[in-house]
């Protein structure tokens, strides 16, 4: 039997691990048995234990209380249905007003932060609640500690606290394998700008270290720390590589002992250490930038996904679009199995899936009917009164799952309608398809494209393409070259400012970029076929779920884009994680690229760096790409060669939708056959993490513009 592997997700939400624990008043559940951790009960987040009872035996019903990196925490992997489970009625953010409730104690999760003690503080002088279990995102320092100890004695209130717990949770999971630190759209501004203070670099360089300690503490093993020389990444490793050293000496029983780990090994896999791979932003600035094709990636960029969570206009009336549309949100999370399943498919074969699972539906649901001797699932409804024995029982046990099933689909209807919409008005697909190939467009072809009024609506999307080719290719430009292109770049009406920083880094970028040509060639296909079936598509999907029409439109939507699917690439990230990974398959040109990697082994005396101030980082040569700060520690030609089946990828200054897939698809194109992989290798597993998730327009017209402001 192949063991399941738990995802980051798992381990964050696991009843002995962090979130569960701290909904049931930290209380120790016992081990959770084998079938506590199959696939299907994990993708619906179900308690595998019961909440903590009181004295009478009832349910603690409790109320909770977040800052807002504690509600993103939250929200992203648990769901109203699962706090209520555990006895959350209501949840509140700390920075609003709040009534008194002081029968019902009070859970806080929120930043160990001057503000969010005072507010604790206040909250405990009003008797707002009855007794306090207080939780730390991450672990508080001791002046603050002693802060608050002293503002509770002055006020009377110790004996309202029950509980104070540091949790290491200061990370946001979206996705299975997937995280962000949630710092904010704006550090690769504050790590590449000249105006930003030393004492904020060092500050944030500080929370980035907080941050991926807590993941760390949370995949249950010390990893091998490997990064860059010179810049943040390197002070992120060093002073991470200090904190775990500092951990293990001074904690007599350690988060890491067997005790800590007994989550990250409750699947019964032995726990082997990771690799942590920490890079720049400015290693590659492409996936940032990119137009993709892939399901998730499309929605992260067309409906500018935030914490698995969408906004979508629809029609009120099809037929009448005068009376307008309405917004309807969505969240996509573990729970939604087609999303699961699809997330990270090209965009044509979502489509695919949609069909036929609309096509599973409509015969699973004519052959309930058909057995209970009904014209229609809706005479199969538990409240009908002439309904029979027989077709109560199908009501109760059948129905509600169809009917889940329905809506799921009915939403990813909505989104693909959505997805259409944006790829036709953006002419996406023609963007993409020259993206695939950028390196072999000339000039003249990418100057023909800007000046081309016809392409597409958003004037951003030639700007993100032109910034792609001028980072990729070989060509020399010239002085006048560049006005001729920033001048067409203009008469669209599109802000240039960002180009004025993206041209005092291209050198820098392109001495780490690797290019890579696709596998096999990018089938081409007709752009109108794409759309031929937009609007045929019915967002009215309940009167037509037994209709033939619904089917039709569909085979008209994918007879146009079932054979525009995209090459199999790796991108740079992917190719530097490789040559880490996995040394003997990797490219000769990856492998040159790591070569000079540094080597941190925290349970090593001898596998550690230097750590000078992490704001030299800013005096570095522009872009703060390479250039050492001090001698660091090479690795040997062993640990060089040294082969992972796990890796924790971070990259500091912002993370795109586009390298979490490429990393995802490239380990399970080369796990083993155990795995579900096509590959001969060992089963191997990519955590892809990120100071935040940032989409492309808001990295250009926020982030690069800001910096080509500042840039003379």
């Amino acid at each position: 039997m192949v063991l399941q592997q738990q995802s980051l997700r798992d381990r964050q939400v696991a009843p002995l691990a962090s979130l569960e624990k701290i909904l049931n008043l930290n209380h120790t559940s016992p081990e959770p048995s084998e079938a506590q951790h199959d696939p299907a009960a994990a993708n619906g987040l179900i308690p595998p234990t019961t909440p903590v009872l009181s004295s009478d035996g009832d349910p603690i019903w409790k109320v909770l209380v977040f800052d807002n990196l504690g509600r993103a925490v939250v929200s992203s992997v648990l769901r109203v249905n699962d706090l209520r489970r555990w006895g959350v009625t209501i949840h509140l953010n700390v920075n609003t007003a709040r009534h008194p409730i002081p029968d019902v104690p009070v859970l806080y999760l929120l930043e160990p932060t001057a503000a969010n003690l005072n507010l604790i503080n206040q909250d405990l002088s009003k008797g707002l609640y009855a007794e306090a279990y207080i939780n730390f995102l991450s672990s508080i320092p001791r002046p603050l500690m002693e802060d608050f100890a002293v503002q509770i004695a002055e006020s009377g209130t110790a004996e309202s606290i029950t509980q104070v717990y540091d949790q290491y949770l200061n990370f946001i999971v979206t996705e299975p394998d997937l995280f962000s630190l949630g710092l904010g759209k704006e550090t690769y501004w504050a790590l590449n700008s000249s105006k930003v203070e030393d004492e904020a670099i060092d500050n944030l360089v500080d929370r980035i270290v907080s941050g991926l300690f807590s993941v760390v503490v949370t995949m249950g093993a010390i990893p091998i720390i490997r990064c860059p020389r010179g810049s943040a990444s390197e002070q992120i490793a060093a002073k991470l590589d200090r904190k775990l050293r500092d951990h293990i000496l001074n904690s007599k029983d350690n988060l890491f002992s067997s005790q800590g780990q007994r989550s990250a090994s409750a699947s019964g896999a032995p726990v082997s250490r990771p690799v942590l791979v920490i890079v720049d932003r400015n290693l590659d600035l492409i996936p940032m930038l990119s137009h993709s094709w892939t399901y998730q990636s499309l929605v992260h960029d067309v409906l500018k996904m935030h914490l698995n969570r969408i906004t979508v206009e629809t029609p009120v009336d099809e037929n009448q679009p005068s009376k307008g549309s309405l917004k309807k949100t969505y969240d996509l999370n573990s729970s939604d199995f087609f999303w699961s399943k699809n997330a990270g498919v090209p965009f044509p074969q979502v489509a695919e899936d949609i069909d036929a699972e609309l096509t599973k539906y409509k015969e699973e649901a004519n052959e309930i009917t058909k057995k209970a001797g009904a014209s229609s699932l809706e005479d199969l409804q538990a409240d009908k009164p002439n309904a029979s024995a027989h077709q109560l029982k199908l009501a109760v046990t059948l129905i509600p799952e169809l009917q889940e099933r329905k809506a799921t689909l009915d939403m990813h209807m909505n989104i693909a309608t959505a997805l259409l919409k944006g790829i036709k008005d953006r002419q996406l697909d023609n963007f993409f398809q020259i993206e695939e190939n950028i390196t072999k467009q000339t000039k003249t072809q990418i100057l023909e494209l800007l000046n081309d009024g016809s392409k597409g609506k958003e004037l951003l999307d030639k700007l993100r393409l032109f910034i792609i080719w001028f980072l990729s290719t070989e060509q020399e430009l010239s002085r006048t070259d560049m006005d001729l292109f920033e001048e067409a770049l203009t008469k669209t009406g599109v802000d240039t400012t960002a180009l004025r920083y993206i041209k005092t880094v291209r050198e820098v970028t392109r001495m780490t970029m690797m290019t890579s040509a696709p596998s096999q060639p990018a089938p081409q296909s007709t752009g109108g076929d794409l759309f031929r079936g937009l609007g045929s598509i019915s967002n009215r999907l309940t009167d037509r779920f037994t209709s033939g029409a619904l089917t039709a439109n569909f085979e008209n939507l994918i007879s146009g884009v079932k054979n525009f699917l995209p090459a199999s690439k790796e991108i740079t990230l992917t190719k530097i994680v490789e040559s880490l990974m996995d040394p003997t398959s990797a490219s000769s040109s990856a492998i040159a690229k790591t070569e000079d990697y540094l080597y941190f082994d925290p349970r090593s005396a001898n596998a550690r760096g230097t750590m000078p101030p992490a704001s030299q980082a800013r005096h570095q040569q522009p872009g703060g790409m390479p250039g050492s700060l001090g001698p660091g520690t090479g690795a040997s030609f062993g640990q060089r060669r040294q082969a992972f089946s796990e890796a924790i990828v971070f990259t500091v200054g912002g993370g795109s939708m586009d390298e979490y897939g490429n990393l995802q698809d490239w380990a399970k194109r080369t796990s083993g056959p155990g795995s579900g992989g096509g590959g001969g290798g060992p089963r191997r597993r990519v955590v892809y993490g990120s100071t935040e998730l940032v989409n492309a327009e808001d990295f250009v017209t926020g982030v690069l513009a800001r910096l080509g402001s500042e840039t003379v």
